[in-house]
């Protein structure tokens, strides 16, 4: 069945090398370029996969930066308004205190002004009924300055007593 002859050897041989040197030359060196290019698109879809991957590393380290950043300057701001606030707060009863400081020594002021007024008022009217009582009681003739000064210098004598 099977038998050897090798004149069929030796033309398949011959047309083996003539289609490989065929293939070689029309078919070998576009499948090879066809493969170098896909290798070379490969490598560099790989590489750029990296580069990406590298930047997107890099974008979420600044972001994570600036995020901390953000916060902290959010910090800064609400500690910033506590303590502008407790200044004002702080501020605002000074004035409040002061402002009631001040009111209380005018109604001190007022009072003593108006004590004085009184005061005067009533040494003037003692001064009168002291005057009328005196004329009547002594009928003497002293015109009316004289007795003022009389009874003004008793009064001032009555109000440098312990009692007065």
């Amino acid at each position: 069945m099977l038998e050897f002859n090798p004149g069929l050897i030796v033309w398949t041989i011959i047309t083996f090398i003539i289609v490989l040197a065929i293939l070689r030359f029309t078919a070998w060196k576009p499948l090879l370029a066809a493969l170098n290019a896909r290798e070379e698109k490969i490598r560099s879809s790989l590489d750029q996969a990296d580069r990406a991957q590298k930047e997107a590393e890099r974008l979420l380290e600044e972001n994570k930066r600036q995020l901390l950043q953000a916060e902290e300057q959010s910090q800064r701001i609400m500690r910033e308004g506590r303590e502008m606030g407790e200044k004002l707060k702080a501020e605002i009863v000074d004035k409040a205190n002061s402002s009631s400081r001040h009111m209380v020594e005018q109604a001190k002021e007022e009072i003593r002004r108006e004590k004085e007024a009184a005061l005067v008022q009533l040494r003037a009217e003692v001064t009168d009924l002291a005057i009328g009582a005196a004329g009547k009681i002594l009928e003497a003739n002293l015109d009316n300055a004289a007795q003022r000064k009389l009874a003004d210098a008793a009064i001032n004598e009555l109000s440098k007593r312990p009692n007065a």
